[in-house]
């Protein structure tokens, strides 16, 4: 078996986390593993093992022939079986395959629209799934919708991960009172819904002096990085600190006393899992697979609800022991429920039955 991960860039996000992840735990388990990014490379790339095989194509456009002449070289010479295509990468993958047509090709869906699936332009994917020996969804709505929307059988539901195998060093240290630190690790983009957690953190931040939000992910500079930017700055709200995207999460959120998520939409976020694996007692929406990953282990709210929110957080500043029994609570569930170990067998099952 000889499996090459695909993935359109390295930015950090949740698709491109698990990119890596399954490469180097593939990797440590003896498995010839590959990566390939294809259009831009970023700041996951650090994480990646030095075990794991890796070609960046600086892919320029759709069709780029070069690019691809290149992926197919790489393949055919490292006598590649599987391909498991992560996201939008599933194009170039199904070009891969009409070329060779003797490759496994898997799809993972790491969609995070999962709550607004009627909006999803899926033309193209319906046509290219044809191609598809297996699709791996990272929760049930995304797996119903493959199996009704899509042309492929084989569908599975596999949860998202954590690696156990961190850098634990501190990169950067935090701001702020350490018994009143808020961790939020989510990319500025609108299902995020930042803009509701900003609310909130004011109604907190009008009863608990010393808490601090910290704002971890990529800030795009687009519309909607600049309206989280400017509500800061127009409402000056205090000790909200934005932090950007970082190459090494783990050692920001030990710094931290709560996780946070308020997004409207939601696959199976993998800042969740992190959050988990140092710890922090959790407050998110009610979207995606966050309720079945947290259980009763964290606070789980309507999503849009800044005062609901608000309170959640407020009672885990206030109470410390509970939030250091639930934390304590989350993370072995998330050791147990969310590792590659939990996940392997079926994972290799996937990839020997498709």
């Amino acid at each position: 078996m000889r499996v090459l991960q695909l993935i359109d860039s390295l930015n950090l996000g949740g698709a491109e986390r698990m990119a890596v992840s399954f490469a180097n735990e593939l990797a440590l388990s003896n498995i010839d593993s590959f990566l390939c990014a294809t259009r831009a490379e970023g700041d996951m790339k650090i994480n990646l093992l030095a075990k794991v095989n890796y070609l960046f194509l600086d892919k320029k456009g759709i069709f780029d022939f070069e690019a691809f002449k290149k992926l197919k070289r790489f393949v055919v010479n490292n006598e590649i079986t599987i391909v498991h295509a992560h996201s939008s990468s599933f194009f170039f993958a199904t070009l891969l395959k009409l070329v060779i047509p003797s490759l496994t090709l898997i799809w993972h869906d790491h969609y995070g629209n999962s709550e607004m699936l009627a909006n999803r332009n899926y033309r193209i994917l319906k046509l290219c799934s044809l191609k598809f020996n297996a699709i791996i969804a990272v929760n049930n709505v995304l797996k119903y919708w493959s199996e009704s929307r899509l042309s492929c059988n084989n569908v599975f539901y596999l949860p998202n991960f954590v690696s156990l195998n961190s850098n634990s060093n501190f990169s950067v240290l935090l701001n702020g009172d350490e018994s009143f630190r808020i961790v939020c690790v989510a990319n500025m983009r609108p299902q995020k819904d930042h803009i509701t957690l900003l609310d909130a953190f004011v109604i907190v931040k009008s009863k608990i002096k010393k808490a601090s939000l910290h704002l971890i992910g990529n800030c795009n500079n687009d519309f909607t990085s600049e309206s989280i930017l400017s509500k800061i700055e127009d409402e000056k709200i205090k000790d909200v600190f934005v932090l950007g995207s970082q190459q090494n999460v783990a050692p920001l959120l030990k710094q931290a006393k709560i996780g946070v998520l308020s997004s409207v939409s939601e696959g199976l976020p993998v800042s969740l899992l992190e959050y988990g694996i140092v710890g922090l007692p959790v407050v998110c929406t009610d979207v995606g697979q966050c309720k079945e990953v947290v259980r009763d282990f964290g606070k789980v709210v309507a999503k849009r609800n800044s005062n609901e929110l608000a309170d959640a957080i407020i009672y885990y500043l206030e109470n410390n022991k509970k939030a250091q029994i639930d934390g304590e609570s989350f993370h072995n569930h998330i050791r147990n429920e969310y590792s590659f170990k939990k996940i392997n067998k079926q994972l290799f099952n996937i990839y020997k039955t498709a």
